[in-house]
């Protein structure tokens, strides 16, 4: 564990007065300082037992004979950054390689959530990726998932989340608060088990996480608030944001792989002038791919500052906003005396080019390579069998049987919102062959299936998807199926359909893309059908030649795979599929496939 500040406060003291020498001096930079708002010129920085021991004008005295000194000529010296929610599973990747790839992009610190491996393996799950993060040469902070399942009654998950899970992990080490609380039915109506939840996680003094996903403001957004979630990032225009803070919630925006809510809600900070301190960037979710070709917390304070924030703001939504609004503002979030030495070196505070990454005291990154290790653990063998089918699935078992008689169906469909969470409902009429309904590309109404893939117990529920643009003879399988993390099967093709579906399950998860009966990619994720533990640079080109098989499908959309993998998200509106049927989210009900039939 890194070394606390009583432990250093003595060494800290010595070298700020000049009695001792430093470890590492920062010298003649611009001090971006975040808690005055200010940028500091010629400025250093004195650095001791990983953490920050004086921040002024001349850090002469502190240096020493074995003092490692780094002329800054003028660069800036900006805090580490913060993700303040994200799931390191949507990365397709283990805590370590996740830490490997975002270090060179500045992140030093992240609130992770692991529900999407409470959902597959419970608290044994969590455990396990709460024990990688504590190995990472940066600030990993785990979050008890709270909602496995998210919606009780809705879906089937292979392990449930207890209220008795909940107050033990918050005892662990590195767990900082409950992960969202994203069952918001279950708050605005009182349930025991979310109140259990929450009021074990405020006894031990953390923060509860929130995910309030409808647009129903009134009454029920009330109930939320008062049920105690801290925070929300599942806002999507500018008035969530603004009832979010008016509320005493810290507001967090997303920009992930295919989540772009920064721009619609930061104009409360730069047109309504609301305090930006109760502001928070985050990503939620991103994939491998863009992790390693965009980048990750850099990118999105640079998509923030393209959207009208100040770069002094935008950095302090990335930074000391996230630690104060998690209790941690003086350990990390900014450089103060004290604190985590985490910080970025760079010469612009617009585009952010990362030359320099420092992490507790330590050079981490250089010119965009990581200079240290990031240690794995030894994952254990059954978590890299969790795909269990039960079966060898055929084509008749992703066929959608019409009413009897039927010539046309009006049915039900899942529509896709590009660079959004929430999907639309809508409704489509298709035609009866030989009693079947199948897809329709004129419509860009394709099928979607969801495959059982905890218990072996072979069940298939089938349903219609439109968005995706997807010509030909396809399909698309994936085990990442938020937040149950079943199977997810997308195509044209029933054929096609049952061949990704297999393969899936010969692999142990991942991503299949099939086309005229042949595999034209696949992304394997062994541990939990979620997660590789090879270096992110291999996942990424595993992953962007599964985003260029989809367009060879015909589909257009930016960063589908995103959409693909929430389509089971039975808490988020509109419409959803679950392994027990379709799911109506805005008003937690089952809805038939069906309306009518002519």
């Amino acid at each position: 564990m890194f070394p606390t500040w009583q432990q250093s406060a003595a060494r800290l003291i010595a070298v700020a007065s000049g009695r001792e020498a430093a470890d590492m001096v920062l010298k003649g930079g611009v001090w971006v300082n975040v808690q005055s708002r200010e940028l500091l010129a010629s400025h250093d920085i004195a650095i001791a037992d990983g953490r920050f021991a004086y921040c002024g004008p001349d850090a002469s005295h502190c240096i020493g004979d074995d003092t490692h000194v780094i002329e800054l000529h003028g660069r800036y010296m900006v805090p580490g950054l913060c993700d303040a929610h994200m799931h390191i599973e949507s990365g397709m990747l283990t805590p370590a390689e996740f830490a490997r790839a975002v270090i060179p992009h500045g992140t030093t610190t992240m609130f992770t959530d692991p529900h999407e491996i409470a959902n597959v393996l419970g608290l044994r799950g969590v455990r396990l990726m709460h024990d990688e993060a504590l190995l990472q040469p940066i600030n990993l902070y785990t979050q008890m998932p709270s909602c496995a399942p998210s919606a009780p009654g809705l879906e089937t998950t292979g392990v449930e989340i207890s209220a008795d899970d909940v107050r033990e992990a918050m005892a662990w080490p590195g767990i900082i608060g409950l992960g969202e609380m994203m069952n918001f039915p279950g708050v605005i109506n009182a349930d025991a088990k979310m109140l259990a939840e929450i009021a074990a996680t405020q006894a031990a003094g953390k923060t509860v996480g929130g995910h309030y996903a409808s647009p129903d403001l009134g009454p029920a957004f009330h109930a939320y608030a008062a049920g105690g979630p801290a925070d929300d990032h599942e806002g999507t225009c500018e008035a969530d944001a603004l009832a979010r803070v008016r509320q005493g919630m810290r507001h967090m925006m997303r920009l992930g792989s295919a989540w772009y809510d920064v721009e619609s809600q930061i104009t409360a900070v730069t047109e309504k002038g609301l305090d930006p301190r109760n502001f928070i960037l985050c990503t939620d979710d991103c994939h491998s791919g863009t992790l390693v070709t965009e980048g990750h917390m850099d990118r999105v304070v640079r998509h923030a500052i393209d959207c009208g924030a100040e770069p002094l703001v935008a950095l302090q939504m990335a930074t000391i906003n996230t630690a104060t609004h998690f209790g941690l503002e003086r350990e990390l979030g900014s450089i103060a005396p004290g604190r985590r030495a985490d910080v970025i070196i760079t010469d612009d505070l617009i585009t952010l080019p990362v030359e320099t990454v420092i992490a507790r005291g330590q050079v981490v990154a250089e010119g965009g390579t990581i200079t240290v290790e990031c240690p794995h653990l030894d994952w254990p063998a059954d978590v890299r069998n969790t795909v269990v089918l039960g079966k060898k699935l055929a084509a008749t078992d992703f066929g959608i049987v019409a009413p009897a008689g039927s010539t046309s169906v009006s049915a039900n469909v899942i529509g896709v919102v590009e660079n959004q969470a929430p999907t639309k409902a809508l409704t489509a009429t298709l035609a009866v062959d030989g009693n079947l309904v199948g897809s329709d590309p004129a419509q860009d109404v394709c099928q979607i299936a969801l495959v059982e893939r905890h218990r072996g117990t072979g069940g298939v529920t089938n349903g219609f998807v439109s968005g995706f643009g997807y010509q030909g003879t396809m399909a698309m399988a994936s085990t990442v199926a938020h937040d149950s993390h079943h199977m997810i099967v997308v195509g044209t093709c029933k054929e096609n359909m049952a061949l990704a579906a297999n393969r899936l399950g010969e692999v142990g998860g991942g991503v299949s893309v099939w086309q005229n009966g042949r595999e034209l990619a696949l992304v394997e994720l062994p541990i939990a059908g979620l997660m590789s533990d090879s270096p992110a640079a291999d996942v990424a080109a595993a992953a962007d030649n599964m985003v260029a098989a989809m367009a060879r499908c015909g589909c257009t959309l930016n960063n589908a795979y995103m959409q693909h993998s929430l389509l089971a998200l039975v808490v988020i509106p509109e419409l959803r599929i679950s392994d027990l049927g379709l799911v109506d989210v805005t008003k937690f009900e089952f809805t038939p496939l069906f309306n009518e039939s002519t």
